[in-house]
C-alpha cells in the first residue's frame, strides 16, 4: 500500500461536540423566573377561563352600537394626546441631541460621556407615569404635565440611541475631514452628521410613535388627552362612548404609524439608499469639501 493509499483511508477525527452546559442553565434560570413570576403575580385561573366570554360581552355593549355623539370629544381628546406627544418628542429631541455627541466614545471626553450615560439610563429605568407623578406638584394636572414627562422620558431613549448611533459611524468621511485640516465642530458637522443623520431622523420618528401610546397611558392619572376621557366614561359606564373613543384611537394610531413608517423608509432607503462604497465615497468627498469651503469662508 502506497502512502497516499494509506493517507486517503485515514478517517479525519470528528469535531468535539460543544457543551451545552452553560446554554442549559441559562435555560433552566429563565423558566425558574417565570415559575416564580406566576407565583408572584397569583393568577386566578377561574377568572382568567371567563376572560374569553367577558371580552365579547364587553365588545358588544361598547360596540353594538357605539355612541355616535361622544365622537367629537373623542377626536378632541385624541387629537390632545397627539399634541402633547409632538410636544414631547420636539422638546427631548431639543435636550438629547447635543447630549449624544457628548456621551459618544469617538466625540465627548471619558470624563463627561459616562455621568451622561449614567443620566440616561436611570431616565430610561423610570417610567414616564412615575414622571408625571413626580412634577405633578409643580406643573398641576395638567396636558404640560403629560408632555413633559414624556419629554423627560425621550431624553433617555433618544440619547442612548443617538450617541449608539455616533458611534458607529463610518471612519472614512471623518479621517477625511480631519485630512482636510478640519476642527471639531467641521469633522462633527461635515464628517459625521452626514453619515448618521438618516438613522438619527428615524429615531427620532420611532420615537413619536412610543410616545402616542404613552400619551394614552399618561391620560389614566388625570394629564389630560386619551386616558383622562377613558377613565371618565369607564367609571360611570359609558361603554358605547369608550367604544367609540376606542375606534378614533385605532383610526388614528394606525394612520400615524403608517406615515410615519414610510417617513422612515424614506429617509433610509430613499434619498440615503445608495451602495455602502459609493455612499462613504461620496460623504469623504462632501465632507472634504465642506470643511474647505468652511476655512475659505473663515478667513473671508
Amino acid at each position: 500500500m502506497s502512502v497516499i493509499d494509506r493517507t486517503a483511508r485515514v478517517t479525519p477525527a470528528r469535531p468535539r461536540k460543544p457543551r451545552s452546559t452553560l446554554r442549559t442553565v441559562v435555560w433552566a434560570g429563565i423558566v425558574a423566573l417565570f415559575a416564580l413570576s406566576l407565583y408572584g403575580i397569583e393568577i386566578r385561573w377561574d377568572r382568567l377561563l371567563d376572560l374569553p366570554q367577558n371580552l365579547v360581552r364587553y365588545a358588544g355593549l361598547m360596540f353594538v352600537p357605539p355612541d355616535v355623539s361622544a365622537l367629537g370629544k373623542a377626536v378632541s381628546a385624541t387629537i390632545e394626546s397627539v399634541q402633547m406627544a409632538w410636544f414631547g418628542t420636539v422638546l427631548g429631541i431639543v435636550v438629547s441631541f447635543p447630549l449624544s455627541f457628548l456621551a459618544a466614545a469617538n466625540i465627548g471626553p471619558l470624563w463627561l460621556r459616562w455621568p451622561l450615560r449614567v443620566v440616561f439610563a436611570v431616565i430610561r429605568a423610570v417610567p414616564e407615569v412615575v414622571i408625571a407623578i413626580l412634577i405633578l406638584s409643580v406643573t398641576g394636572l395638567t396636558a404640560f404635565t403629560g408632555a413633559l414627562a414624556i419629554a423627560i422620558g425621550s431624553v433617555g431613549t433618544l440619547g442612548k440611541w443617538g450617541y449608539e448611533a455616533i458611534e458607529g459611524a463610518e471612519k472614512g468621511p471623518i479621517d477625511a475631514a480631519r485630512a482636510a485640516g478640519g476642527s471639531t465642530a467641521q469633522i462633527v458637522r461635515w464628517g459625521l452628521w452626514t453619515d448618521v443623520a438618516p438613522e438619527v431622523f428615524a429615531f427620532w420618528l420611532y420615537r413619536f410613535e412610543i410616545n402616542v401610546r404613552a400619551s394614552a397611558i399618561l391620560g389614566l392619572i388625570g394629564a389630560g388627552g386619551i386616558g383622562s376621557m377613558l377613565v371618565d366614561n369607564v367609571q360611570y359606564r359609558q361603554w358605547g362612548a369608550v367604544g367609540m373613543l376606542l375606534i378614533v384611537v385605532v383610526v388614528i394610531t394606525v394612520i400615524i404609524d403608517q406615515i410615519s413608517g414610510r417617513v422612515r423608509r424614506r429617509i433610509i432607503d430613499g434619498h440615503w439608499g445608495r451602495s455602502a462604497a459609493r455612499g462613504a465615497t461620496r460623504r469623504g468627498r462632501s465632507a472634504a469639501r465642506g470643511v474647505t469651503r468652511s476655512g475659505r469662508q473663515g478667513k473671508v
